[in-house]
């Protein structure tokens, strides 16, 4: 059975919008876009390709699923990650998205711990990744649906964007299992949720 592993680029003060580029998510006004790339270092390069080669599946909010279907299946650069994400099955929640485009994707629109747990499913062993995808994230944690936890903290502070955790996030307590650190400083932080 895969696991649910949130995985997420966050800001020292919890943003998650937009770490890839200006472009890529300006709600409420967002300009500071794109600042994880400056931090991206060989050694983040090897830890993603880590957490890239467990990947047997994605979880997506309907926003990030976007930003990938615009991108990843004809992308020129990072092929290992476009060969990767355009071979695994796609589950992308949403209510409004009526269609999918992406090959091997799947839409959820309701009952989502049901359909979750459908998706794990789909092999004995690795990740059902849930990359970005704030508020899906929000709603899986609030669900316990979440196995594990990779937090990939910057240093930088924004002051502005959406935050991971935000009004409404349920209080939990976190076990720490893992931490690295690159030489750009960024860490990278693995929970697990506190046995309930």
């Amino acid at each position: 059975m895969l696991k649910v592993v949130l995985q997420t680029f966050l800001s020292l003060d919890g943003v998650y919008q937009a770490p890839g580029g200006a472009e890529e998510d300006t709600e409420g006004g967002f300009k500071l876009g794109g600042w994880q790339i400056k931090f991206w270092d060989d050694a983040a390069g090897k830890i993603m390709d880590q957490q890239l080669a467990e990947t047997q599946a994605l979880l997506l909010g309907r926003k990030t699923y976007q930003i990938f279907a615009a991108y990843w299946p004809t992308a020129k650069e990072d092929l290992e990650v476009a060969n990767k994400f355009n071979a695994v099955p796609k589950y992308v929640v949403s209510t409004t998205l009526k269609t999918a485009d992406w090959k091997g994707t799947t839409i959820i629109t309701s009952n989502l711990a049901q359909e979750v747990s459908r998706a794990r499913q789909q092999a004995s062993s690795g990740v059902l990744a849930v990359v970005g995808s704030g508020k899906l994230a929000q709603s899986l944690m609030r669900e316990g649906l979440v196995d594990e936890y990779r937090f990939w903290i910057h240093p930088i502070v924004l002051g502005s964007g959406k935050r991971l955790f935000d009004n409404g996030v349920i209080p939990a307590n976190l076990e720490l299992v893992d931490s690295k650190i690159t030489g750009a400083g960024v860490v990278m932080l693995t929970y697990l949720p506190e046995k309930r």
